[in-house]
């Protein structure tokens, strides 16, 4: 007799609405119709030794994180390098990686990924001690984020406010980039550091990004004037700024970036600390996940 599918659901109450009472019975009654056995951790905060008790008691075959991108990452970091398959249920503010690999915004389609979604090897991002499954920065965005952590409302129209403000401050920094033998001075407002290709407000930073190529981006946005606040927004929203004159990327396996005064640093929406100095290494198809076997992935190379 084959083995029972076994599917674990880490749900992240604080990340949003969908994590709910509700949400165990729709699992329940979603596992029993489609014949797999399943454990619920719901947690608040601080809980990763009971993800990790969890996987390591229950064994499963797939982790559902039910959360926003800080959820993700949290769960990617525990099961990374296994043979374990990550299934993203969005339920944050923003969801970048969900809307990258195009996951389903209902909690039924997702849950019928389970049986009938695809599994696929992404690349990760080793940033400093951490790992990065969607995006990680200094600079302008990082400043963002920690203005919408602190604000007491969620959702796209508060990062948007906190966005405009910061953007009219414009902030400039330098930065010192080794990669591949070459050393580069900029100066610049902000430096991505992208396996994935836009944020979770669908602004696309890293145009030409593939998740499963063996190499990540650093994409640099250079200091502008502020009339063309507008004119850079609105290319990055029709994937356009490539061909911007205050934007460069570089591609890259390894990096060393340093900067001369210390920054921000931000890792999938989460805030890590002020850095100085930020080490970066591609961790080749270090994540199996499941996505649509229907829809056609332009970021992902079978």
């Amino acid at each position: 007799m084959d083995e029972k599918q076994k599917v674990l659901f880490v749900i992240n109450k604080k990340s949003g609405s969908r994590a709910d009472t509700l949400i165990n019975q729709t699992i329940e009654k979603h596992a029993e119709s489609n014949n797999y056995l399943f454990e619920i951790v719901v947690c608040q905060k601080n809980f990763e030794d009971e993800i990790r008790k969890a996987v390591s008691d229950f064994s499963p075959h797939i982790v559902c994180a039910v959360g926003g991108d800080g959820t993700v990452n949290l769960v990617a970091s525990i099961i990374q390098s296994t043979n374990i398959s990550l299934l993203i249920i969005p339920s944050g503010s923003a969801n970048g990686m969900a809307k990258e690999l195009q996951i389903p915004a209902t909690l039924p389609a997702c849950l019928d990924l389970i049986k009938h979604g695809k599994t696929q090897k992404i690349d990760l991002l080793k940033v400093n001690d951490k790992i990065s499954v969607h995006l990680a920065d200094v600079g302008l965005n990082a400043r963002i984020v920690k203005r919408f952590e602190l604000d007491p409302n969620r959702g796209l129209f508060t990062y948007g406010k906190h966005l405009f403000y910061e953007m009219f401050l414009l902030k400039r920094y330098r930065f010192k980039i080794k990669y591949d033998d070459k050393i580069m001075n900029v100066k610049a407002v902000s430096l991505t550091f992208a396996n994935a290709t836009k944020y979770g407000t669908s602004a696309v930073i890293n145009p030409d990004g593939i998740l499963n190529d063996g190499y990540f981006e650093i994409c640099i946005v250079k200091p502008f004037p502020k009339y063309h606040i507008i004119n850079i927004a609105y290319q990055m929203f029709r994937n356009t700024i490539k061909y911007s004159e205050f934007f460069q990327v570089l591609k890259c396996k390894k990096a060393e970036v340093t900067c001369t005064k210390r920054t921000l640093l931000q890792n999938d929406g989460e805030l890590m600390s002020k850095v100085s100095c930020v080490y970066l290494e591609t961790l080749p198809k270090a994540l199996q996940v499941i996505i649509d076997p229907n829809l056609s992935h332009p970021t992902i190379i079978d």
